[in-house]
């Protein structure tokens, strides 16, 4: 018995076997083979040269999608004294410290990000067990330890359509770069952003072919093959 359901293998039909796609003409494509009744997200999946297991080999960082997620970012700051007002100027959605902590132990979680200033680490450690199996921990390497005076930029960013990467145990990274309702263009410019910053996040560790392919797969529906030399030749805005 086939593993997928009618509407994906109805969809698959359009993805022809052996052929590799443009950036362009996958982006076109991805969105004709999306069959959610809602605007499903648009994912990158990018396969790696790299070895997860090996602490010089792996991915980490954050790149800045100049159209966004088209989806509103709920931020967190976790912070205090001066702290405090310069998150709520910036527009955070929640701002405190150990009252928010005491909610997200409680099993609160209803954000999308995280930041946290260096002086509020000591406590928002505890909660590693519960944010960090869903990406949402603090941590340096992506971004969201900040200094008081970075929070504006920072809270900025993650509303414009900050995403964080990283490498996982299969030696994939995969991360989404918008909406199939989202225009060509915005999807292609969201695409070389991201592509852009994995290229500029190369380990020290890294040995031969550092990106070994890349596809274009929506929330439901098969995934797309992209031309690897196009895509990585993509210029980021």
């Amino acid at each position: 018995m086939s593993k997928h359901g009618k509407k994906y293998l109805e969809a698959a039909k359009l993805v022809e076997p052996g052929r590799i796609y443009t950036p362009a003409e996958a982006v076109d494509l991805v969105k004709k083979v999306a069959y959610t009744t809602f605007p499903g997200t648009v994912e990158l999946h990018m396969r790696m040269g790299l070895d997860p297991r090996h602490a010089d080999q792996m991915v980490r960082g954050v790149a800045l999608l100049p159209h966004g997620l088209g989806k509103q970012v709920r931020v967190l700051v976790f912070t205090s004294g001066e702290g405090i007002r310069l998150a709520e100027e910036a527009g955070a959605d929640y701002v405190g410290g150990d009252d928010l902590i005491k909610r997200i132990e409680e099993g609160w979680l209803d954000f999308d990000v995280a930041i946290a200033t260096p002086e509020m680490m000591g406590r928002v450690g505890r909660l590693g067990r519960i944010l960090g199996r869903r990406g949402l921990m603090p941590n340096p390497r992506s971004g969201t330890i900040v200094q008081p005076a970075d929070l504006a930029r920072v809270v900025r960013d993650a509303r414009k359509g900050r995403v964080e990467f990283r490498l996982d145990r299969t030696a994939i990274i995969h991360v989404p770069i918008g909406k199939v309702n989202f225009e060509n263009r915005a999807l292609m410019e969201n695409m070389a952003a991201l592509i852009d910053a994995i290229q500029k996040a190369k380990p020290s560790g890294a040995r031969g072919q550092y990106i070994r392919s890349v596809t274009l797969a929506p929330t439901m529906g098969p995934g797309v093959p992209v031309e690897l030399s196009g895509a990585l030749a993509m210029p980021a805005a």
